[in-house]
């Protein structure tokens, strides 16, 4: 009999399709009773038709309220194995022949042979006048929890040990058996400010994608579904910045590797309030609606730096960001089990979502390290990973917003969101729930941080220097705040010593953590 391949809205591109008849379905059920970024929702929907519309005769595609309308009856199908629990459940539950997932540089297989057995080791890194271990969010480890109260670590799994090993496996940015340059890991060289007194790094203007007739009828649709009640939608109705077909795709890909990727290294965890892109790639939701293979993507910033183009410490930087964190956090997705984003809890975080969060309500914000990445994610539903990271999850865990609710935020604002990409990136390491099993201290840091890698404190009404009274900066502030809330929790981590010695060497400790708890300005 032959087989139909029904494929996922995250499987569209060329390495998911063998030739086979094709089913898409466009099921509305996926997206009621959220509330979603408008980009978001018109990235998915464009995507989706408009690979459709390019399959032609060879789809089969429904439009409908659920996926059982389409799936009735068929017991043709053949998957490629999806990227959530809740759609392997749907597949299974239909008799789906099941292939292996694809879209990712390493297979689940090779992911458990190497992983079976492991003893880890720690992890190492920088504090950066913070409690932040920026290593431990580059080199990500995994494994059993120390305790919420610290201890002798557990055994770890270590990203960096898995990222070097699939170098190993697959060749990139190797000289036999040995790195490239001789090391591995060039993060210590891109670590620079943003150059002074500029407004943006000076790139050349990005070639944005041509919408067409799918994108208007789609922008049709979600102005009726909105109006009917059947989409609850934030977030700006902007032109479509992100690829949603193969040959923006690729576009966007060779623009990168050829403009921006020698900047990316050294800038990549810089912010300009000028500057929403700086020099990062914006593939993150190609890859993530399976346009891009990744590999396909790493290897062509490798050639860059085989033919002289790009430094190297770019192309490992990016080669890192690709090969290690995102086949990292696929892997912890399956690892760690699908209630680690629901039920890990280890700083005991309990507030709801903000509303300035849940309605990016900008003109509500006066702190402009806040209100530019949340002006930022409603005019085009991304940030980049330092402001989601140390500004907006940085505000979160100071604040003890609960650690489940802020994880289907991310899912549901973002164009890159996706079930599996946010629990190891917002649970574990962005708001430390997981009690340190991705990393093993919280990321958590005061206005110096900001002041140093962003130029938002020159023109904010707060003084980052400042932790009491009416011109402190609500991050620094927040900061000391956060450590006398967590102190009972984490006083016996070993990497915390060091920032609870210097609490408890706060003369005014109780007004600011009063100050904290009234605050009404920020």
């Amino acid at each position: 009999m032959q087989r139909t391949r029904w494929i996922f809205l995250d499987q569209l591109g060329p390495h998911f399709d063998d030739g086979d008849p094709m089913l898409l379905i466009e099921s509305r059920s996926s997206w009621q009773g959220r509330t979603l970024h408008r980009a978001k929702l018109q990235l998915i929907l464009s995507a989706i038709r408009h690979r459709a519309a390019e399959l032609g005769d060879r789809v089969d595609f429904r439009q409908v309220d659920h996926y059982s309308e389409a799936l009735e009856g068929r017991d043709d199908l053949q998957v490629v194995d999806p990227t959530s629990y809740r759609a392997r459940r749907l597949v299974r539950s239909v008799g789906a022949e099941v292939l292996p997932s694809r879209g990712f540089v390493s297979s689940e297989a090779e992911f458990a042979e190497w992983a079976a057995g492991r003893q880890g080791g720690r992890g190492s890194g920088r504090s950066g006048g913070s409690t932040a271990d920026a290593d431990d969010a580059r080199r990500g480890g995994a494994g059993r929890p120390t305790g919420a109260s610290g201890g002798r670590p557990a055994p770890r799994l270590l990203m960096e040990d898995w990222y070097r090993a699939v170098r190993q496996r697959t060749g990139l940015l190797m000289e036999g058996p040995q790195p490239v340059g001789g090391q591995w890991n060039y993060d210590h060289d891109n670590r620079e400010k943003p150059p002074k007194g500029a407004a943006t790094l000076g790139l050349p203007p990005q070639e944005w994608p041509v919408e067409d007739d799918i994108d208007a009828e789609v922008r049709a649709d979600l102005e009726r579904w909105e109006r009917e009640g059947v989409v609850r939608l934030v977030g700006d109705d902007a032109p479509r910045r992100f690829a949603a077909t193969r040959a923006e795709a690729t576009a966007a890909l060779a623009d990168f590797v050829e403009v921006r990727l020698p900047d990316f290294g050294p800038f990549e965890d810089a912010t300009l309030s000028g500057d929403w892109t700086m020099a990062h790639s914006l593939l993150s939701a190609p890859m993530n609606l399976g346009l891009l293979d990744p590999r396909e993507v790493v290897e062509a910033a490798v050639a860059s730096y085989q033919a002289g183009d790009a430094p190297l410490r770019s192309v490992e930087g990016f080669t890192r960001q690709i090969v290690g964190w995102r086949d990292w956090v696929w892997h912890l997705y399956w690892h760690l089990g699908e209630d680690f984003a629901t039920t890990s809890n280890a700083l005991g975080a309990t507030q709801p979502l903000p509303e300035v969060f849940a309605g990016l309500d900008v003109e509500a914000v006066e702190a402009e390290c806040l209100g530019d990445t949340l002006d930022g994610l409603r005019r085009h539903g991304w940030n980049h990973h330092i402001q989601r990271l140390m500004i907006l999850g940085n505000w979160a865990l100071q604040r003890g917003v609960d650690p489940a609710a802020l994880n289907q935020w991310f899912v549901d604002m973002y164009v890159d969101g996706t079930p599996w990409v946010m629990p190891a990136n917002v649970v574990g390491m962005s708001q430390h729930a997981d009690g340190g099993i991705v990393a093993t201290k919280p990321y958590a840091s005061g206005g110096a941080y900001i002041n140093r890698m962003t130029d938002h404190c020159g023109s904010c009404r707060f003084d980052p220097k400042k932790r009491l009274g009416e011109d402190a900066c609500p991050v620094t502030a927040g900061y000391w705040a956060f450590l006398d809330r967590v102190e009972p929790v984490l006083s016996g981590n070993p990497r915390m010593g060091q920032q609870f010695a210097g609490l408890r060497g706060l003369a005014d400790r109780e007004a600011v953590v009063e100050q904290e708890r009234t605050r009404t300005t920020w």
